[in-house]
């Protein structure tokens, strides 16, 4: 009699399974802490919006702060996922863009799109913050983190064309315009649309970064 044949596991479906879920708790987060503030929200609270067990939110994203990093993350990279900067599209093809202001072009376009998530994570950041040293802690590491990745912007832009300031300077120069303070002071208070936004971005750095 032949052996019965062995199913084969599927782990397709358990992964997407596990990425819905971990969708759900991170949009549920994300609306608890703009409804609520980050410090009035607790962990049950967004395991009920979420639609799961409390134990699966911490078996999927970990406790509150590691939720709060996630948030951040997600917002940079527009996906589900934290994804290194070396490996996300727009740095490739910052990278590959065979002029400066081509690679100033890209990156402008790309601070455009992440800018308006990264905003509304600003604003849990803001209101928390004073009160929740974890997180102020969190944001100033993402501080860090932005300032090392304009430096290798800055680098990546001398290798072909020269520069108007000193490599840190222009790196600082492009962490303080990039930031989403500036996109929610120009945008969100001042009405600029993203377009204007954009173009401001790629002239700025164009005009205070490039020496030619």
């Amino acid at each position: 009699m032949p052996s019965p044949v062995k199913r084969r596991y599927d782990a397709t479906r358990r992964r997407e399974a596990a990425a819905r879920t971990r969708a759900a708790i991170l949009d549920a987060a994300r609306e608890l802490f703009a409804e609520r503030g980050y410090s009035a929200t607790p962990m049950t609270a967004i395991a009920e919006r979420g639609g799961v067990a409390l134990d699966t939110v911490y078996a999927a994203v970990g406790r509150k702060p590691d939720l709060a990093r996630l948030l951040i993350e997600t917002a940079i990279t527009g996906t589900d996922q934290a994804i290194p900067a070396e490996q996300r599209d727009y740095v490739r093809a910052i990278q590959a863009a065979p002029d400066a202001k081509t690679k100033i072009a890209v990156y402008a376009a790309a601070i455009t799109a992440i800018a308006p998530r990264m905003a509304l994570v600003l604003g849990i950041v803001q209101q928390a913050g004073p009160t929740e040293p974890e997180l102020a802690a969190l944001w100033a590491e993402i501080g860090e983190r932005r300032a090392e990745n304009m430096r290798l912007f800055v680098a990546n832009l001398a290798g072909v064309a020269p520069l108007r300031l000193e490599p840190q300077q222009a790196a600082d120069v492009v962490w303080a315009t990039n930031s989403a303070e500036m996109y929610q002071l120009l945008v969100g208070q001042r009405g600029w649309t993203p377009q204007r936004y954009q173009r401001f971005l790629a002239d700025t750095w164009q005009r205070l970064l490039l020496a030619g």
